[in-house]
């Protein structure tokens, strides 16, 4: 680190990703780009017991002529950027080089830009092109007679050997199942309501709107039942959108910034027209409330209308607790959740917000809870790809064993999707979400 840096305390700095100029897609500027911070991160090492990038990155330049980075193939950038899956915990919790330090390294963005690349060129294959369309899958595995279909051969042997043959779905990974009375469905009465009032606190206004997520709709349609019920229980009206689409992490993560466009393009009118008429945002799954508080502002730092969601948007448990600093949450609760293990989601942690779901479980008497802040490996779909399950197990294990080791009466994490994951690694580790424990303890 430089003299001028050395000891600094500044916060990190996040640019706007200029993903639309013609250098943003530059093939030689981007490997130039890529060899630079390759170099930087093999000089420092901090990271490598991360993700898996960083140990495919080290050992390629530990296994090439000289040792460094320029005797590695420009060829094998590529698996690096495959092993990345965008959880910014890099360059949250351990670069010391981020900006506004001189050197500039964002490694998560530099990853980004790498796989919008490959996803121009046309690289992206058939498989990650189908398990990122989530609206597409939720439409069609959500008929009535199409889920109990795809549930059953989902959960059967046999069906599990075709989708690992056919798409390289790991045949040990766990998969969501779906539902055909989506959340949306069951909490249709509540859709287009804006006549509803609350009581207003400094930085809340008291009602909310709830962006379902894909998963919370399809999937785990309780968690959104469970959001709703425990903020109504503390007298915040809820309504839903009139409409909602995916939020945009899974393509993402693919490097598509074009379908998060036109995503962004639907989403961001319905949500702004309910900020603007004084309705505070939020989401049952982490990575859709970052979607909307940190990226699409990122990927998009000219729209107003962006800037005014991102504003009003907050993670349930964050909102619960400002409510319960203005005195406003209440704490009749009926029943004790005992020894409780957290896993902190990457999504929830880079968000910079605390740990806020941990702060508001332990306001229930004879209730402790075990915060666990390390990364799942799960990621959207990295966990379930054959090529990427074993390293996702690895990343799992540690998390599983600190569960297995506590033995709690409860495991929970705010990502139904890692919860399933450290659940298919852990010997026993059967999760409830957050909002299910809340809800429980308060006895509703």
């Amino acid at each position: 680190m430089s003299p001028s840096r050395e000891g600094s305390l500044e916060a990190p700095t996040r640019h706007p990703i200029d993903w639309q100029s013609p250098e943003y897609g530059d093939e030689q500027a981007l490997n130039a780009e890529l060899h630079r911070v390759f170099d930087i991160c093999h000089g420092c090492r901090r990271c490598f017991s991360l993700c898996n990038a960083f140990p495919t990155l080290f050992d390629l330049v530990d296994e090439s002529a000289s040792g460094e980075v320029a005797a590695v193939p420009v060829g094998a950038y590529a698996k690096v950027v495959e092993h990345c899956y965008l959880c910014d915990m890099c360059y949250m919790t351990k670069c010391p080089y981020v900006p506004p330090h001189e050197w500039n390294v964002d490694f998560p963005h530099l990853m980004l830009r790498a796989k919008v690349k490959q996803f121009r060129d046309g690289k992206p294959k058939v498989r990650d092109r189908f398990l990122s369309s989530t609206d597409t899958v939720g439409k069609l595995a959500g008929i009535p007679v199409v889920a109990e279909a795809v549930n059953a051969f989902n959960a059967s042997k046999v069906g599990r050997r075709v989708l690992e043959k056919a798409l390289g779905v790991d045949s040990r990974a766990p998969l969501p199942k779906y539902v055909s009375r989506s959340a949306r469905k069951t909490l249709a009465d509540k859709i287009g309501r804006t006549d509803v009032q609350g009581v207003a606190t400094e930085r809340t206004t008291g009602r909310v709107a709830v962006f379902t997520t894909c998963y919370g709709n399809r999937n785990e349609p309780g968690i959104v039942e469970d959001l709703v019920a425990v903020f109504e229980h503390n007298d915040i009206p809820v309504t839903l959108l009139a409409s909602e689409r995916c939020c945009g992490m899974p393509k993402l993560e693919l490097g598509d910034l074009e379908s998060i466009r036109a995503l962004k393009s639907h989403n961001i009118d319905v949500l702004h027209e309910l900020a603007v008429a004084g309705f505070d945002l939020t989401a049952p799954v982490p990575s859709c409330v970052l979607m909307f508080k940190r990226e699409l502002p990122l990927l998009f730092p000219d729209d107003e209308k962006v800037k005014a969601v991102a504003a009003a948007f907050f993670d349930p448990f964050e909102y619960l607790m400002l409510r319960h600093r203005a005195g406003m949450l209440k704490t009749d609760f009926k029943e004790s959740l005992g020894a409780i293990s957290y896993q902190v989601p990457c999504h929830l942690r880079v968000q910079n917000i605390g740990l806020k779901t941990r702060d508001v479980l332990a306001l229930v008497p004879n209730t402790s809870v075990q915060a666990i802040e390390r990364c799942s490996g799960h990621d959207g779909t990295y966990a379930v790809k054959t090529e990427y399950r074993d390293a996702s197990v690895k990343i799992a294990r540690p998390v599983a064993r600190q569960v297995d080791a506590a033995a709690p009466s409860r495991f929970t994490s705010d990502c139904p999707m890692a919860a399933r994951q450290i659940e298919s690694v852990a010997e026993s580790a059967e999760p409830t979400h957050p909002l299910g424990l809340l809800r429980r303890a308060y006895g509703i």
